[in-house]
């Protein structure tokens, strides 16, 4: 089992950046695929990006390409995303999210594990 714990939300000026970190606690970081999804209210969960440690293939949303990046410092447990060219329609929660090794997490069906959820806010 995985705890993963985000931090980082806030509020922030359209074209402004955020990094949010998700901090993995339990089992050993590197056994799971790990991404990020967000949520807007009244919507489903939606894919942000997905990472597989096999390979290293990393995988965006259109919506996001360009502008996000996803990261990892394995020997502190810590997943990050970093923001930037940040717009209004990235208002949301953000979630960290682990599921199967070797597997691309795209759905919410994959996962096994979530964080609690962090706010971005980007105001216009």
């Amino acid at each position: 089992q995985v705890q993963l714990v985000e931090s980082g939300g806030g509020l922030v000026q359209a074209g402004g950046s955020l990094r949010l970190s998700c901090a993995a606690s339990g089992r050993t970081f590197s056994t799971y695929s790990m991404g990020w999804f967000r949520q807007v209210p009244g919507k489903e969960r939606e894919f942000v990006v997905a990472i597989r440690w096999i390979g290293g293939d990393i995988y965006y949303a259109d919506s996001v390409k360009g502008r996000f990046t996803i990261s990892s410092d394995n020997a502190k447990a810590t997943l990050y995303l970093q923001m930037n060219s940040l717009k209004p329609e990235d208002t949301a929660v953000y979630y960290c999210a682990a599921g199967p090794l070797g597997v691309f997490l795209k759905s919410t069906s994959q996962i096994a594990y979530w964080g609690q959820g962090t706010q971005v806010t980007v105001s216009s």
